[in-house]
């Protein structure tokens, strides 16, 4: 078993550095291996997730191609130009709310700029608000009704009776609460930039120039508020969907379960978009959200599908070898989560991976729930792409990485949010 583990790790390894569609093959290679030379029964692969985010980055791909996206960026500036004092508050709420909309977390791209100009202008450290607005990008992947993350729990879930509205009125109060704490936390850190030294030379240098950053003109507002609206609508339609069994049709004396639901109403809403805005469909998929979506379909097949023979053909053992300890102390099960999600760079990827485990080793599925925030935990390392991009925008160069790699702009934020949402989690299952 230790020899397979380590074929497992070394696929997400390698994976993760080629980057792209890099762990989802990497991920199909382990199944390969584990199947032919360690005789390990394939399972099948999770079709179902797949589908499902397939159908949520079509609509939310054709509401960026009519605009949609751009719209809310003109929105959230004029907001950040309004207050720009409060900007350390002000910008994780507005990615965490483009996030938890889109349900994808490279929406956060189009408004780092304004928030690096914004900040700038004030003389406010950037590294403050735009580190957090990076972890408030994260945090709302595991609060978001769309995500491929929230998709892949409920689906895991389902046989425990939890609806959508169960896992939602955990995560969302959990990482919302979980994001303030750690924008406050943000508002102190680093000496003020007009006493920065990197700054200061910067400014000497020349390199610190006003970049006069405005979001372009949309070409058409009336259709970019459609597809805004139309989406939106979709998204409420799922929460009601999954939160109240009533709504859904029955066939049987079977209701239709919520991965068909939401692979209808997703699909449908992509092409309102496309009929009602007139939006050519060919200019969806040259978006930076079907891109980054199917890159996340892909990783899931792969990396789910071996991580599911992985753990199907070793359920003995491990629960042999964990099962003790995680029965005493079930929340160390989501440093399993958070360590994981390093690794795999993906929180849907990582819900695939390893809640099964949970479920086998019987951790309560409210528990599961709680625990769901540890997923966001690809900040650890300074190298995903949105925090990359955080760095690269801010021009005055206080957001960074450090000398030892690890004690870059990001950790602070990144592990006071995410404790304090499991934190907040924890006590919620005890409440609810």
């Amino acid at each position: 078993m230790l020899l397979q583990l380590l074929i497992v790790l070394l696929c997400i390894v390698v994976g993760a550095r080629l980057g792209g569609i890099g762990l989802g093959v990497m991920g199909g290679l382990g199944v390969a291996l584990l199947t032919f030379v360690f005789g390990l029964q394939p399972t099948s692969p999770p079709v179902d997730v797949m589908l499902m985010i397939a159908a949520v980055i079509s609509a939310a791909a054709c509401m960026q191609a009519a605009g949609g996206l751009d719209y809310m960026v003109k929105v959230a500036e004029r907001l950040l130009r309004k207050h720009p004092q409060y900007i350390t508050v002000l910008a994780p709420l507005v990615t965490y709310t483009f996030t938890f909309l889109a349900g994808t977390g490279h929406v956060a791209y189009s408004v780092l700029p304004v928030i690096a100009e914004v900040a700038r202008e004030t003389k406010i450290r950037p590294e403050r608000p735009l580190g957090i607005a990076v972890i408030a990008s994260q945090q709302a992947i595991t609060a978001s009704p769309i995500s491929a993350a929230t998709v892949a729990l409920l689906g895991l879930l389902a046989g425990y009776d939890i609806t959508l509205f169960d896992i939602l009125k955990i995560s969302v109060p959990a990482t919302l609460v979980g994001v303030l704490v750690g924008a406050f936390a943000s508002m102190r850190v680093g000496k003020e930039l007009v006493d920065d030294p990197e700054y200061k030379r910067r400014l000497e240098a020349g390199v610190v120039v006003k970049s006069a950053l405005r979001t372009e003109s949309l070409l058409s507002k009336k259709r970019a508020v459609a597809s805004v609206a139309l989406f939106l609508a979709a998204t409420l339609l799922i929460v009601l969907f999954g939160s109240i069994e009533q709504l859904r049709p029955v066939f049987d004396g079977v209701t239709v379960g919520m991965p068909l639901i939401i692979e209808m109403v997703m699909l449908a809403t992509a092409a309102l978009i496309l009929l009602l805005t007139k939006t050519d469909g060919a200019k969806a998929v040259q978006g930076s959200v079907f891109s980054a979506g199917m890159q996340a379909v892909v990783a899931i097949f792969g990396i789910a599908w071996m991580g599911d023979t992985f753990i199907n053909g070793n359920i003995v053992e491990l629960k042999g070898a964990v099962e003790g300890v995680v029965t005493e102390m079930p929340w160390l099960f989501g440093v399993a989560l958070f360590v994981m999600s390093i690794l795999l760079y993906s929180q849907a990827a990582t819900v695939r991976a390893i809640v099964p485990l949970g479920i086998a080793l019987a951790i309560s599925p409210m528990m599961l729930i709680a625990l769901f925030p540890a997923v966001n935990g690809y900040f650890f390392i300074p190298n995903y792409p949105t925090l990359v991009a955080a760095i690269n925008f801010d021009s005055t160069g206080t957001t960074r990485i450090g000398k030892w790699v690890l004690n870059h702009s990001f950790m602070l934020p990144g592990m006071v949010a995410t404790v304090v949402s499991i934190a907040v989690g924890l006590l919620l299952i005890q409440i609810y």
